[in-house]
């Protein structure tokens, strides 16, 4: 289900995309440059490229017809001047040090529900798997704070919709985000990450295995300049991408006020769909997407929920993509330890998603095996994927296994 959008009525634009021809380095340079002119803003400079169809064309305007546009005078200057293109230079430097790849909104591989958005932006910088962008792809959101239940969850659901041909689109911030790209990442499936600061850039610090593992096996995208600190204020703009590229949001866990809530309004004004999962009515972190549920959002309770609810065409193409998708993972129903099976059965019966022990805790609960052989099957079952050990010698089973 839908919920009812808000009164304000937003209007969006298609920008036609004719074939691109071979780009060269001075094309790249024109967009940066542009790109990089200060206030310009993602709507204005739709209204340019629709108006003057190509970046050349525009830095060839004199200012005073660029501000008989609307372009403000300073800004219309710094862009006659051509101020922006030694900067535009030095990007395009790093770029190609790095192994970024700039799309534009021009390109046949902009993903096509962002091209659609009220402000999609023009330029976008990608480090990885840009055919990814062709897939469906659905948002997944929720606390940097989140609960151990909260980012099982997020693994879980993120997995099986990966498992079923669906992108797992994310923030790679701390919480439900990180949870979401390894849930997708841990079925061999597609993820998107959007940064609020230059794809060369790591925010969290701690999830620099994950970004290499993102730029490898998925995609990284921003829209902010190669080197771009991770700023407060990036992060709520960044979100319309996050949402803009999904035909669906799904919120896991946050408060009434968090950034996923931002998110899912954003995707109530681009038309997509909502989804929550629900919480404990007394936990803040639950206040968000109860509230989302209270709303109209659909409730959701496994990957079905998400997938039957999705619009017809978007199940359509799901189901044209799905055989090059990877399978669900397989049951762990009859787990062979050797002699230490039986230890593994219990721990796995004393293991809980949503509930973290610690292992003097999990000793205590096998009062029929040695510290030593909890700890050497604790290890096992974290190799064969049933057990994740979380900060601090805790642990927890792996949700679905």
């Amino acid at each position: 289900m839908r919920i009812p959008p808000p009164s304000a009525h937003f209007h969006y634009v298609t920008v036609s995309v004719p074939a691109p021809p071979a780009r060269t380095g001075d094309d790249v340079l024109h967009w940066l440059a542009l790109h990089l002119t200060p206030g310009l803003g993602a709507r204005k400079t739709l209204d340019l490229l629709n108006a003057y169809h190509t970046p050349q064309a525009i830095f060839r305007a004199p200012a005073s017809e660029l501000a008989a546009r609307g372009v403000p005078g300073a800004i219309a200057r710094t862009i006659a001047a051509g101020c922006t293109f030694e900067d535009a230079a030095h990007q395009h430097e790093r770029m190609l040090r790095e192994g970024v790849e700039l799309l534009t909104i021009r390109d046949e591989v902009y993903p096509e529900p962002l091209r659609q958005i009220f402000d999609p932006p023009a330029v976008l910088f990608a480090r990885g798997r840009t055919e990814l962008l062709g897939r469906v792809a659905i948002a997944v959101v929720g606390s940097r704070h989140a609960t151990t239940y909260g980012k099982a969850v997020a693994e879980k659901l993120s997995g099986d919709l990966a498992a079923q041909g669906a992108a797992i689109v994310s923030g790679m911030a701390r919480g439900i985000d990180t949870a979401a790209h390894l849930g997708a990442l841990g079925v061999g499936g597609a993820t998107v990450a959007i940064f609020g600061c230059g794809v060369d850039v790591v925010y969290p610090r701690e999830n620099r295995g994950l970004a290499e593992r993102l730029a490898r096996q998925g995609l990284i995208l921003s829209e902010f300049v190669m080197g771009a600190p991770a700023y407060p204020q990036n992060f709520p703009i960044r979100n319309r991408i996050v949402s803009g590229l999904a035909a669906g949001v799904l919120v896991v866990e946050g408060t009434q006020y968090s950034g996923s809530s931002i998110t899912a309004r954003l995707a109530l004004e681009q038309d997509r769909e909502v989804f929550a999962v629900p919480g404990n009515i007394t936990a803040q972190q639950s206040f968000g997407p109860n509230l989302l549920i209270k709303q109209g959002a659909q409730l959701v309770q496994s990957a079905a929920d998400v997938l039957d609810n999705l619009p017809w065409d978007v199940r359509k193409r799901l189901a044209a993509g799905r055989e090059g998708a990877p399978g669900p993972a397989p049951e762990q129903a009859a787990l062979d330890f050797g002699p230490m099976t039986g230890v593994a059965q219990h721990l796995l019966r004393v293991l809980k998603p949503d509930e973290t022990l610690n292992l003097d805790q999990i000793t205590e609960l096998c009062p029929d095996a040695s510290s030593s052989e909890v700890i050497a099957m604790l290890f096992e079952l974290e190799l064969a994927g049933l057990v994740r050990q979380l900060p601090g010698k805790s642990f927890v089973k792996v949700m679905g296994r």
